[in-house]
């Protein structure tokens, strides 16, 4: 089976697009990645990343354009019945590995640990799920001494409404996300740079379609 997704974006006076092919075949899946990063001057389509990955289990990105491979390994493990979600990413052309770590305490708690091996870039993250519909995500990072708060909640059945503070760099965001019911969805966000003296609002919208051939 083949999936074919579409998706088509505006932010302030730059507008792009992005498609992506993903082939199924039994437990392993190809995926190629194409983009235009902008079309304000005319097409460049350029292929993004050609994938190959077995779910819940590795990933291996060829990145065409800066001649990278990254590879990605997924692990479960428990602790204390817990179920712990394990993340091993290296960049090799970057020579930077990242490890990423989530505990899943409960349906409603989750604690997430990501860490830049051989540097002090640590991020630990709770999430906090309320009657279904809230969530809550302070993160503390632990490089920059700073606090980042989200907040997500559930409207109209699947859409969602997303506010965010990041507190290292004062940028207040707001999204709102719809899920259309025939195969695709778009979103449209808003951000203010709080330190700025203007504190104009910086608008973008993207739209996705996604089939099947």
């Amino acid at each position: 089976m083949i999936i074919a997704s579409l998706a088509g974006r505006v932010d302030g006076d730059v507008t792009g697009l992005a498609g992506t092919v993903t082939v199924n075949g039994g437990d392993m899946k190809l995926r190629a990645t194409v983009s235009d990063t902008s079309i304000q001057y005319g097409p460049s389509l350029s292929f993004s990343s050609i994938s190959l990955e077995k779910p819940g289990s590795f990933i291996v990105d060829f990145i065409p354009q800066d001649k990278d491979v990254r590879f990605q390994f997924m692990n479960t493990a428990r602790v204390m019945d817990k179920p712990l979600n394990l993340t091993y990413t290296h960049s090799r052309g970057a020579n930077k590995t990242v490890l990423d770590g989530s505990l899943v305490i409960d349906p409603a708690n989750k604690v997430s640990l990501n860490h830049a091996v051989g540097s002090n870039n640590f991020r630990l993250k709770y999430n906090y799920l309320h009657k279904g519909n809230t969530t809550f995500e302070p993160t503390y990072d632990f490089s920059k001494n700073a606090w980042d708060l989200a907040v997500s909640q559930r409207v109209f059945g699947d859409d969602v409404v997303r506010a965010s503070y990041q507190s290292s760099s004062k940028i207040l965001g707001l999204e709102y996300r719809k899920m259309r019911s025939v195969n695709g969805s778009f979103k449209v966000s808003a951000s203010v740079n709080l330190s700025e003296p203007s504190k104009f609002p910086k608008l973008s919208g993207e739209s996705t379609l996604s089939f099947e051939m």
